[in-house]
């Protein structure tokens, strides 16, 4: 049965729309990666499923499988193959998931614990590393030599970007170039993945593997971007996990690198006394949040969303207008507006 995300607010219903169109255009492909994914996270060592399952039941928006499929249709791929594809994709990003929250020391996930804080840090890497190895097994199934090495050179770029991440944490040089770099590396490329890699399972020109690849790689930087936003905005409840983990870790996202360049004097000590010495008070994210509000900064995030995800609309202007185009077209608009 394929988990289907819903909306909690009801300010945020046209967008329910398009990410609802998106799931029942791909429902009956999605819900065979449901299946494939069940079937493969099945071990003799029942604790493998029952952590692993805890957070692919858990469900999440499933945009990058999804993303997969439907660009599969816009391809015209008529195969199977795009099942395993993006239930692999999916496995890729579920593994670093699991080692994301054991770095982070995250509570919660998906409106839900998460597997670190049930069964301690120990397990959550390992079933991470189970299900990298199930998505590389699924890989090898398509029988494409291509195709194995965009997914694995994929992989590297995800982990090289998470342990940049990590480097950045409490440094205040951080520039917003290198922010970029580092987003680009840890979620753009695998969006820009699961764009194109149908591309190469058929005849497909140059021009429109490129085109899918920017198309992937600039919607994968604006929901980042968006992501980031949200930290220092969302509600817990429509977020899905702890709203200002961001800051109490330290992490140099973009609103951060921002308040740094515009804040005065005394807003720039409360920075150093939170995000580079990690000497956070009661109250500290309350009053982040006003100087984010004050300086302007995230209406200027989602500004810079809505270029990237303009430049992500306009890859796609080489494909005929279809059904398949204008449900990739709303995604876009749904990631730059989404409040989870």
């Amino acid at each position: 049965m394929v988990l289907l995300y819903k909306f909690e607010s009801e300010s945020n219903l046209n967008n329910q729309k398009k990410f609802d169109d998106l799931q029942q255009f791909v429902v009956n492909d999605l819900k065979k990666v449901d299946i494939l994914i069940k079937e493969k996270i099945e071990n003799k060592i029942s604790y493998i499923p029952e952590v692993a399952g805890h957070l692919v039941k858990a469900g999440g928006k499933r945009i990058r499988p999804m993303l997969c499929l439907a660009c599969a249709q816009l391809c015209n791929y008529k195969g199977t193959k795009h099942i395993n594809l993006s239930a692999s994709i999916e496995f890729i990003h579920t593994a670093t998931l699991l080692h994301d929250d054991v770095i982070d020391e995250s509570k919660k996930r998906r409106g839900l614990k998460t597997a670190n804080n049930i069964w301690g840090n120990k397990s959550s890497i390992l079933v991470g590393d189970f299900l990298l190895s199930k998505s590389f097994e699924l890989m090898t199934e398509i029988e494409n030599i291509e195709v194995l090495k965009i997914l694995s050179k994929t992989s590297s770029i995800i982990i090289e970007g998470e342990i940049s991440q990590m480097l950045s944490n409490r440094n205040m040089a951080t520039t917003e170039d290198e922010y970029l770099e580092i987003i680009k590396s840890k979620t753009s490329h695998l969006f820009s993945t699961a764009s194109k890699i149908n591309s190469y399972l058929i005849e497909c020109s140059d021009e429109r593997k490129n085109a899918l690849d920017s198309f992937g790689m600039n919607l994968g930087t604006a929901f980042q971007l968006i992501d980031d936003l949200l930290d220092y905005k969302a509600t817990e409840n429509d977020f899905g996990k702890m709203t200002g983990d961001d800051f109490k870790e330290g992490k140099m996202t973009l609103p951060i690198i921002l308040a740094l360049r515009r804040s005065n004097k005394i807003e720039n000590n409360f920075w150093r006394k939170t995000i580079q010495d990690g000497q956070i008070s009661p109250g500290d994210f309350q009053k982040a949040c006003s100087i984010l509000k004050k300086r302007k900064i995230l209406n200027d995030i989602h500004i810079r969303a809505k270029h990237y995800g303009a430049i992500a609309k306009d890859a796609l202007g080489i494909f005929d207008n279809s059904k398949e185009k204008k449900i990739l077209l709303e995604l876009v608009d749904f990631t730059i507006n989404r409040n989870f």
